[in-house]
Order: C-alpha cells, then structure tokens, then sequence
C-alpha cells in the first residue's frame, strides 16, 4: 500500500477506540483490586490490548476486498469450530463456549460475529440487483442460522440474538420490502412463545425475574442487578474517586469487571463519567457510520454498517441490563469490559472499518 493512503486513516475513531481500551483497563484494575485471584487479568488485558492495536492496523492495511475470497473458507472453519465446540468445549458457567488451550480460554462466537458480517456483507452486496423476494431473504436467512444454531446450543442466548439482530439490520439496510416486515412481526411473536419453554432453566429465570421481580430475594435470581442499580445510585453526579467505590471494592457487586463493569464506573465517576463513556461510544459508532457512507462499494458500505449496528446493539444491551431495562444477559460492554476474545474481535472490526474508509473515494 502506498504510504500516501494513510493520510485517509481515520485517527478520530482510532483514538476513540484507544481512550476506550485504556480506560477499560484501569476499571478492570479497580475492579478486581485486591481480588489475588482475579489479579492476572489486568496483565492478560494489557496483552490482548497491544496485540488488538496491532490487529487494527494490520487489517487496515489489508484491502478490504480480500476477504470476499476467503469468506467461504472462513465460514466453513467457524462452524465446524462452534460444532466441535458443542462436545470438546470448556464448560464454564453452565455453557461450553470456550476452547481451553491450557493459557487462554477462545471464544470462537466473538470471532463468528465479524465472520457473519464478511458473510452477509459479501452476500448483499452480490444480490443488489436480485428481486428482493422471499428466496432472497431465507439465503441470509440460512447463511446467518448455520452460524447461530451452533452458538444457541453452547448455549449462548445473547449472542444468538447478536447474530439475528445482525442479520435483520443488514436485511433492513439492503432494501427488505416492506410487506415482508409484518411477517416478520408475527414470526418473532410466535417464535419468542415456541422458544421459551426450550431454554435453560437459568436463562427462563433471568426473563421471569425481570418481568415479576421477587423483591424478597435479595440474595437470590435478582441479586446482581440490585446491586447493579444501588452501584450506580452511590456514584451520584461524580462519584466516589478511581478505587474508591465502596459497592465495587467490597465486592458486593459481582461480575464487575465483565458485565456490570458499567456500573462500576458509574461509582467511581458518577453520572457524568457514564454520559462521558458514552459520548466516547458514540463517537465510534458515528465514525463507523461515516466509513459505511463514505465506502467506494456495496460490500465495504455493508461491512462498515454490519460493525455499527454490532458495537450499537452491544453497548445499549449491557447498559439496559446495568440500569435493569432488560433482563440479565452475557454481552460485554464494548472495548471496556475484560474479554480476550471480545477485544480481539471488536479491532477486527475496527480494522476492517478504516480499511473501508482508506480506501474510499475522496471528493
């Protein structure tokens, strides 16, 4: 690539990314301090970050259009790899969703996100021409289930709903008629009623707590998310000091440094640290939409498009489960949250974001 192209990079939603990564860490330090068990973490973090700004550039400088050839072996390995998950897998909170390699623990499902948005990107943008009809939606339809099917038998429900809230945005953004929409009304409807007696007994509990909360049970089902919002409620408008969280260094507060991590900021830094981190994902999310704007072609808009309704999705799923307006599910917050996988992933992303925007058309 000549250097000259670099001067396209965007260093804005770079350097959004890179306040994100460092401040995650420093929470992630607050977080687990004094937790000796947890301690190794921070460092593992500190890897994963370095080696996630590597991968940013490297991807970016990669042409984008490189990946359309490889997007079929690509998808091959990742479901064969989500299958092969479902019986060798480490079993870790009643799911198999990582492969122990004895140093680290992979999630395959973070990687099968931007694998998908390749995938459907690809498929799209090849089918612009293509009557948008029934045919056409259940390809995608299946290019998205061969994926998800294996990631809801870990099983991973959050993440399955990732994937189909991919899939539907991508469809929306592409040119889904819109006779097709009320359909898609009824079959979700009709979906959600046939699925829910299919999942795991603590997934039925998360949706029955959040739908007819047990006030009584302080210390049972509903227990993370109270304390979540007294978490939050402590910090008031600038909170109590980095490190200085009560609810958080007590440890009355769990899971705090994956996905209450939000809540833990929102004590030591108040509601305007909150609206701060907000401001900062915000500005990722518009840049994204900058890039999908700005792309020389269909596939490059639809890959910038596909990263911008994943890091939307994500980021507005954990703060819903924090401020408890939905019920409780896995999804890290993004860039911010501990997660090796989930960093590693989220700068593919992001790579594959400026290798669209280098690569544009100037006016």
């Amino acid at each position: 690539m000549r250097s000259l192209t670099w001067r396209y990079f965007d260093y804005i939603l770079f350097g959004a990314v890179l306040i994100l990564i460092i401040f995650g860490i420093a929470m992630i330090r607050s977080a687990i301090a004094g937790n000796t068990v947890l301690t190794p973490l921070i460092n593992r973090q500190i890897l994963f970050a370095a080696a996630s700004l590597v991968v940013i550039f490297i991807t970016a400088a990669i042409d984008y259009h490189y990946w359309s050839s490889l997007i079929r072996p690509m998808y091959i390995i990742t479901v064969v790899a989500l299958a092969i998950l479902t019986v060798v897998g480490q079993a870790i909170y009643g799911s198999a969703r990582w492969f122990d390699t004895g140093v680290i623990l992979i999630q395959p499902s973070e990687l099968a996100k931007i694998v998908l948005i390749l995938a459907l990107a690809d498929y799209y943008a090849h089918s612009r021409d293509k009557p948008h009809n029934f045919r056409w939606i259940a390809q995608s339809f299946l290019t998205m289930f061969f994926i998800a099917v294996w990631i809801a038998l870990q099983p991973n429900l959050s993440t399955t709903i990732v994937m189909i809230v991919l899939w539907f945005g991508l469809l929306w953004l592409s040119g889904l008629p819109t006779k097709y929409l009320i359909t898609f009304i009824l079959v979700g409807m009709i979906g959600v009623v046939i699925a829910f007696p299919l999942l795991e007994p603590y997934q039925q509990g998360r949706i029955i707590n959040f739908v007819l909360p047990d006030e009584s049970a302080r210390h049972g089902d509903t227990y993370n998310v109270d304390q979540a919002r007294i978490t939050i409620g402590s910090g008031g408008w600038t909170g109590m000091g980095y490190g200085l969280g009560t609810q958080v260094q007590l440890r009355f507060l769990k899971v705090r440094h994956t996905d209450f991590i939000f809540s833990a900021i929102g004590e030591e830094f108040g509601f305007l640290g909150m609206l701060a981190l907000l401001g900062f994902l915000v500005l990722v999310i518009l840049r994204c939409l900058r890039a999908a704007q700005l792309a020389q072609d269909a596939f490059g808009s639809y890959i910038a498009y596909g990263f911008t309704i994943l890091i939307l999705f994500q980021a507005a799923v954990n703060i819903g489960v924090n401020l408890n307006l939905i019920p409780v599910t896995g999804l890290t917050l993004p860039f911010v949250s501990y997660g090796g996988s989930s960093l590693l992933s989220l700068s593919l992303g992001i790579g594959l974001v400026e290798s669209v925007i280098l690569r544009h058309k100037p006016d």
